[in-house]
């Protein structure tokens, strides 16, 4: 009788028994027992995320390929024809099999190992402890503390306190809600400011986030980037078109030419084995891998694949100030009385020692604040409002019932305020001002109408270092030709004057950004400036979008909750890990040593495989258009294909396999431009039309001088040589050192081989008409390369079509 029982979802946890819900105290939490209970009975926050792939899978995933299956049926054919020596096809395909496997488990295991250093924890209450565990180790009823930058990670109830969440990434509305006890807190949102503490209520596959992704994983495909996309594409056309035309090809020597079984079945396989581009998806496969390798020596930790590639077309960077330009610490280097006779500077101190006293320092503000009044305080704040980036000020009513805001001078002082040209003033100089005035209402009424009621007390100023590496950082990107645009919740005077002591170009062009309103005035802003201040979460995100509709690929650094609305926006969002948990969620990329300056060595990374894949795809399809074209014209005209599988296997070690891979690990700088198979087509054309070209050549003059079959196929290998090293010569420029030897052992190899082991590849000694014949061909290709490459390069000038579109304009500053 079959089971009616429900299948369970990938990443929902069994559940062992069934356990009563619980009611913690807030104070005290679960005991260790219950939570272990609760882990052990399968309640805990497992995600529902697919689980790493084992490694029989990465083995058979790498076997059990459709062009290996391909290729293990033409071996079939070949030894069924009784031609051994035409099998030296098959030891290359076994060496891609175990280099992709090799390669691949190296790379889990370094990927695992920085993962761990990654991973998100969770800090819960157990026997009345603070306790910081993983998140998948929390349970079902535990009591969670969520502050400022942390990620809900399971769907909960609000106990005690009170914070402010943004809800964007699962709701899409980006204002803040405020959430206080009784109050449902969604996981996949984010903590703005606050704290509070909760009881997990829907945990693992039971919570909101992990059914929007279960229902996600069932309706979307993955994400690919162009040059995977492309070559899937590639991989399929050339899937659905081999098999038809290699029933036809063998219908054709069978019948038309009336060739024996061993002559023809060869022949067929040789065409068929040239149209696979064997070694190209593997090439890909090893680039990437070794990329994330060597991002992850640099402490970076690739998230997706895909922002490789990202990288390598970046050219606008968007950062902010703060952790980017600036050391994240901050200092205060004074304070500005405002009214100095009611309210002089000892006075400034103990308000601002009562304001802080008891509050957490839940950013690098606060601590800086804490730090520099230490007065023991004489009132206790019974009230707070947090600051927001939407409002820039936060407040406190204290025991004695004064109520005192504190932040943005532009936010909190009435228009035409006499103070206001003082804070400007400051703000120029690279200060970051803050504005401590009274208020005479209620903190509820300052939140609404914060100017109203405000007495200006005093300036306070804060300074961050500028990093010691971020001049010659921006330096480099500038030579690079990567544009940067500082995005920043701060005064725009005062990031303008600290991104022009960092170096930044045209930093002078700064916006108040908290003046645009329409989407026409953001676009026009993004062409026109550099520095935008007082940017809000929502604004920076738009500003984002406005370079990328600009046609601009754009990397985007953040560490905090204000950012990651643009992080997830930018075509690569980088976060820093000592940031906010939620920003490094979401990035991409993951800077797990905050290093900012280590941004140089990740966008020449993704530029070099980028660039390294590009130049050595175009060696891969040229044997392919070959192939195609020459198979095409001897289906039409009745001709045989000129070439054995074991000369074709001699030409693609020596111009293809060899060099493809010594040139994919080489240094490359140049940005990545226009789409990749145009790039990749235009370079590999000529020299594949020219392939053919000549063969056909060798293929008329053989016959009309009455050259033997063995003497025609070698000399049609020799000139396809000939034609791969003038192709290796054009995708090695500019030569260096390494190429040059490349250069120079690629045709010796070929020589030794074709001499040594000439019975193995199937190589025919030549007489002096055919050595003749093979010289003048050799010698007329030249010509015919360099007129194909110039017309290519005129048609491409000529015609841009897409890559036009895809070019970045030009911005105005």
């Amino acid at each position: 009788m079959p089971s009616t029982a429900r299948k369970r979802p990938r990443g929902e946890t069994k559940k062992n028994r069934v356990l009563p819900r619980l009611a913690p105290d807030a104070e005290k939490g679960l005991t260790r027992a219950e939570a272990e209970e609760r882990l052990r009975c399968g309640y805990g926050n497992e995600s529902p995320k697919p689980p790493e792939r084992a490694m029989g899978q990465i083995i058979a995933d790498n076997l059990f390929t459709y062009f290996n299956l391909i290729f293990a049926a033409l071996a079939a054919c070949v030894i069924a024809a009784g031609s051994y020596k035409d099998l030296t096809f098959l030891p290359i395909v076994i060496i891609n099999i175990v280099i992709g496997t090799v390669q691949e488990l190296r790379s889990r295991r370094a990927l695992r190992a920085m993962t761990l250093v990654a991973e998100p924890r969770a800090v819960v209450i157990r026997d009345g402890a603070e306790l910081a565990i993983p998140c998948e180790q929390s349970v079902r009823d535990d009591v969670a503390v969520f502050s400022g930058g942390r990620q809900i990670y399971a769907d909960a109830v609000v106990l005690s306190g009170e914070c402010r969440v943004n809800e964007a990434l699962v709701t899409g509305e980006a204002d803040e809600i405020i959430k206080t006890p009784g109050t449902t807190l969604l996981s996949g949102s984010f903590v703005v400011s606050g704290e509070c503490r909760a009881r997990l209520d829907k945990v693992g596959a039971e919570s909101f986030a992990s059914r929007l992704t279960l229902e996600a994983k069932k309706n979307n495909k993955k994400m690919r980037s162009e040059m995977m996309y492309a070559l899937t594409r590639l991989v399929k056309i050339i899937g659905f078109v081999i098999i038809p035309s290699g029933a036809v090809m063998l219908y054709q020597q069978f019948r038309v030419l009336k060739l024996d079984f061993s002559e023809g079945m060869v022949t067929t396989v040789a065409a068929l084995i040239g149209m696979i581009p064997e070694g190209l998806y593997l090439l890909v496969s090893v680039a990437l891998a070794v990329s994330v390798m060597r991002l992850a020596r640099r402490r970076a930790l690739v998230r997706e694949m895909r922002c490789i590639e990202t990288l390598a077309r970046v050219d606008v960077l968007c950062v902010d100030k703060t952790g980017t330009i600036t050391e994240p610490e901050m200092a205060v280097r004074g304070t500005v009385p405002l009214a100095p006779d009611e309210f002089p500077a000892e006075k400034i101190d103990g308000v601002m020692s009562d304001y802080l006293g008891g509050a957490d320092a839940e950013n690098e503000t606060l601590a800086a604040l804490a730090r520099h009044f230490t007065a023991p305080p004489r009132l206790r704040a019974v009230k707070r409002l947090p600051f927001t980036s939407v409002n820039k000020f936060a407040g406190a009513r204290l025991s004695d019932g004064s109520v005192y805001l504190l932040g943005a001078p532009d936010k909190l002082l009435c228009a035409g305020s006499p103070h206001a040209a003082t804070a400007a003033k400051y703000a120029s100089e690279g200060y970051r001002v803050l504005l401590l005035s009274s208020f005479s209402g209620d903190l509820d009424d300052a939140e609404k109408t914060p100017r109203q009621g405000t007495e200006p007390l005093a300036l306070i100023l804060l300074t961050n270092k500028i990093r010691d590496a971020a001049p010659g950082t921006f330096r480099f990107f500038a030579e690079q030709g990567v544009s940067i645009r500082v995005i920043s919740g701060d005064n725009a005077a005062t990031v303008s004057r600290i991104a022009q002591d960092a170096g930044i170009e045209n930093a002078e062009k700064y916006i108040d950004a908290s003046e645009l309103k329409t989407e026409r005035q953001i676009r026009r802003a993004a062409s026109e400036h550099v520095v935008f201040g007082r940017v809000t979460p929502d604004v920076k995100r738009r500003l984002v979008r406005a370079f990328k509709a600009a046609g601009h690929t754009v990397a985007m650094t953040g560490d905090g909750v204000n950012d990651v609305l643009a992080l997830k926006d930018a075509d690569c969002g980088i976060a820093m890990a000592s940031g906010s948990e939620v920003a490094c969620h979401i990035a991409q990329l993951v800077l797990l040593d905050s290093d900012f300056s280590a941004m140089t060595s990740v966008v020449m990374e993704g530029r070099r495989v980028i660039n390294n894949i590009e130049r050595s795809a175009s060696l891969f399809l040229v044997k392919n258009i070959f192939s195609f074209t020459m198979t095409l014209l001897a289906l039409l005209f009745a001709m045989s294909y000129p070439m054995a599988p074991s000369q074709l296997t001699l030409f693609n070690v020596m111009f293809i396999g060899v060099p493809s891979f010594a040139l994919a690990l080489e240094p490359n700088r140049a940005r990545v431009r226009g789409s990749f198979m145009a790039n990749v087509l235009i370079n590999a054309l000529p020299a594949g039309l020219t392939d053919l070209l000549a063969v056909l050549a060798v293929v008329t003059l053989g016959e009309r001088f009455s050259l033997s079959p063995g003497e025609m196929s070698t000399m049609s290998t020799i000139v396809l040589a000939f034609v791969g090293l003038l192709m290796l010569i054009k995708v090695s420029r500019p030569l260096n050192k390494m190429r040059k030897a490349l250069i120079v052992a690629m045709p010796v190899c070929f020589a030794l081989g074709a001499v040594i082991l000439r019975d193995m590849f199937g190589m025919t000694p030549l007489g002096g008409r055919a050595s003749l014949v093979t010289a003048l061909v050799c010698l007329a290709s030249v010509p015919v390369i360099m007129a194909l490459s110039a017309l290519a390069r005129y048609i491409r000038a000529r015609f841009p079509g897409a890559d036009a579109r895809r070019r970045p304009r030009r911005v105005r500053v």
